[in-house]
């Protein structure tokens, strides 16, 4: 029976109606190829440095159906059990738990059983990992807001991965005969990492020629003017060209950020700790300079950053770690260094990470963060 309250114009309706009156829309599921999908065209992993391991890690057997998408920085045992509490079908794990390869799945080791209770429970795990470096709308852009206003560029930009075409090198040569072309065609199939290869008439001297145009790698290189000079066919028209990829705007490791306006060494380190909610930093001064020194350069690598950061000139370094004497060469230098620990300086983009894959993904899934996920360091 219907209350005696409702109005009447809401009596009439079906109970059903009435039910759905007070209820946001429910959301709808994605398939794991879509969803991977999806996610790679958010951050292409092609942005990746070459010695990482990112994209689709652990992957249940299909067909998987994605409700909802589990974050966090370091996939740890812990958070792995969150994760199954929390009913995840698939964990994007900023950090690739799995990273140096494995030679057995069993339950004797930690990274191991992370594999184990994943396909046991039909959890998929995906990694971005340096891809989300790279990104405009990425980590690094992320801690750039610590600091305060300022532009910013990367310190080391990235390329775009396709164009102009495969391979680093174009080499180009003529073939004066038919014998001289067929030998050297032959020869050029059995040279791995060549790409692209035409050939097309052309007169040199008063003679007709076949000019060939191929693209090739660095290793290919060598061995193509191997062959070349073994046939006599390296000499003055030879033409050896680098192939430069256009560089990505605001994409690639790192940045190199110009303040607004300057602020004392002091006020950047509250800044700081406030944008990574963290109660203390480490800080190295740099030679000659004090707390109340300006800095109007910053430059920063989320993580550890030595090899990013290193021989950049400015005023401050802002990373998670680096090594002991990078420390001391930038002290040397005048460049005052501030530590937040590896993962501080990354944690804090997944709360904004996940409000833009809710909307990257139109909404469909569930998208939550980890509560556990946590720096394994602590001040005792």
């Amino acid at each position: 029976l219907l209350p005696s309250y409702l109005p009447p114009h809401l009596v009439s309706r079906p109970l059903s109606c009435i039910r759905a009156a007070g209820r946001s829309p429910s959301r709808s599921l994605m398939n794991l190829g879509e969803l991977v999908s999806a996610l790679n065209n958010f951050a292409s992993l092609s942005l990746a440095e070459s010695w990482d391991n990112v994209g689709l890690l652990v992957e249940p057997s299909p067909p998987h159906i994605v409700k909802t998408l589990f974050l966090t920085n370091d996939l740890t045992e812990e958070v792995m059990e969150e994760a199954v509490q929390k009913k995840a079908d698939l964990i994007l794990s900023y950090h690739p738990p799995i990273f140096t390869p494995l030679k057995r799945v069993t339950w004797k080791t930690w990274k191991e059983r992370l594999v184990v209770r994943a396909l046991e429970h039909r959890i998929g795990i995906y990694s971005p990992h340096t891809a989300y470096d790279a990104i405009p709308h990425g980590i690094n852009n992320w801690l750039t807001k610590g600091l305060g206003a300022c532009d910013s560029v990367p310190l080391h930009p990235s390329t775009s991965p396709s164009y102009p075409t495969e391979g680093t090198h174009r080499i180009e040569f003529c073939a004066d005969t038919a014998e001289h072309l067929e030998t050297v065609l032959s020869k050029t199939k059995d040279i791995q990492e060549i790409f692209c290869l035409t050939t097309f008439p052309v007169r040199v001297e008063d003679k007709e020629q076949t000019r060939v145009s191929l693209n090739c790698s660095q290793k290919a290189l060598l061995e193509v003017v191997a062959l070349l000079s073994q046939n006599s066919l390296l000499d003055h028209k030879t033409e050896i060209l680098i192939l430069q990829k256009p560089l990505l705007p605001h994409t690639g490791m790192g940045r190199l950020c110009t303040l607004s306006k300057p602020a004392s060494l002091s006020d950047i380190i509250e800044r700081i700790k406030s944008h990574l909610k963290l109660p203390h930093v480490r800080l190295a001064l740099g030679t000659g300079k004090t707390l109340d020194s300006p800095v109007k350069k910053a430059a920063l690598c989320a993580g550890s950053g030595s090899s990013v950061l290193k021989g950049t000139e400015a005023d401050l370094y802002l990373t998670g770690e680096m090594s002991h004497h990078d420390i001391l060469d930038a002290v040397a230098n005048g460049i005052s260094v501030i530590l937040c620990e590896h993962s501080n300086t990354e944690r804090g983009f997944l709360s904004e990470l996940g409000d833009m894959l809710t909307v990257q993904l139109q909404n469909k899934i569930n998208v939550i963060v980890s509560e556990k996920d946590r720096d394994p360091l602590q001040v005792a």
